[in-house]
């Protein structure tokens, strides 16, 4: 079965909405990423308009800005520590938005999305 993006069948109260039309391509939505951590592997995707985007699928390098100096680098991340999204990722090593990855300066925070711009970049915490 298709993932969809679009309403809801039901109405917030609970009674069934009846739509005009059934599913469109326009409403379709796509399986997550889950980008894990090892060497590094693209995937290109085709999206709406004939366009191209990229998801990392497999991924160990971070671009990080220390705040404090407000330098950028790029570092390789050991592991997940953290994943605020769904605490199975750590298991897994998933990196999402939002997850605090270690890397050899400290712990790190994720900025980017990486299903959605093939990148990994990051706040040093």
């Amino acid at each position: 079965m298709a993932i969809s993006q679009g309403k809801s069948v039901r109405s917030p109260s609970g009674g069934r909405l009846r739509f005009n039309h059934g599913k469109r391509k326009s409403v379709l939505g796509r399986s997550s990423a889950e980008t894990k951590l090892g060497g590094k592997r693209l995937r290109k995707i085709r999206t709406r308009g004939g366009n191209e985007k990229l998801r990392l699928d497999v991924g160990n390098k971070i671009n990080v800005i220390d705040p404090k100096t407000n330098k950028a680098e790029m570092l390789d991340i050991l592991d997940v520590v953290e994943n605020k999204a769904n605490p199975n990722f750590v298991r897994r090593n998933i990196i999402t938005k939002g997850a605090i990855v270690e890397t050899s300066k400290g712990n790190a925070k994720v900025t980017s999305r990486p299903g959605q711009s093939g990148v990994i970049s990051g706040v040093l915490l």
